[in-house]
């Protein structure tokens, strides 16, 4: 389906129209400790929410990680947020997105190499620079019965999000392009 195939079928059934539901944004710092602290200020900083702390799921001796030891900080945003959030953050890559960074299910993520490029934030050398990763997650209204705990549907397989539709959502909500 086209471009405007979509948008007339969104005008005729609105139930059909996705909207970005979350974005999380994850900064691995790969050892806990002092580096780990100053990752999750900085989400805290960016995000104005406090970080959640992730834990290595397995040990690798290589990078000297043991499991169970927090090695990354995660942040959700919802709502006005999310959409907010990547306003600031679409402008470091250029508000350009390809056609591989959308899965199946119509969710695209992009990584932010260093996060003073993100607008009105400053260098600060005791906190040092962090990459981080941002999810996006694209959904339709009444998708959620599908997630919830009490009294779970199946969704038809229309009613899933489809790549073209989710690319489609992105271009009209935040004005990026699809390369």
């Amino acid at each position: 389906m086209s471009e405007d195939e979509i948008r007339k079928a969104w005008k005729d059934h609105p139930m059909l129209k996705p909207k970005i539901e979350k974005v999380v944004i994850n900064i691995s710092v790969g050892k806990s400790g002092e580096p780990l602290e100053k990752a999750t200020k900085v989400l805290k900083a960016l995000t104005g929410q406090t970080p959640c702390k992730r834990n290595a799921k397995k040990t690798i001796r290589d990078f000297g990680i043991r499991k169970g030891e927090p090695i990354a900080c995660i942040v959700t945003l919802r709502k006005q947020k999310a959409i907010e959030f990547l306003k600031k953050a679409l402008p470091v890559i250029d508000n350009k997105l390809s056609r591989s960074q959308f899965d199946k299910h119509g969710n695209f993520s992009f990584g932010i190499k260093e996060h003073i490029e993100l607008p009105g934030v400053r260098y600060d050398p005791e906190v040092g620079i962090f990459g981080m990763d941002v999810c996006v997650s694209v959904s339709r209204p009444a998708y959620r019965v599908r997630n919830r705990r009490r009294e779970k549907a199946k969704i038809c397989p229309k009613h899933i999000v489809k790549p073209e539709e989710a690319m489609v959502t992105a271009i009209d909500t935040l004005g990026v392009e699809i390369a």
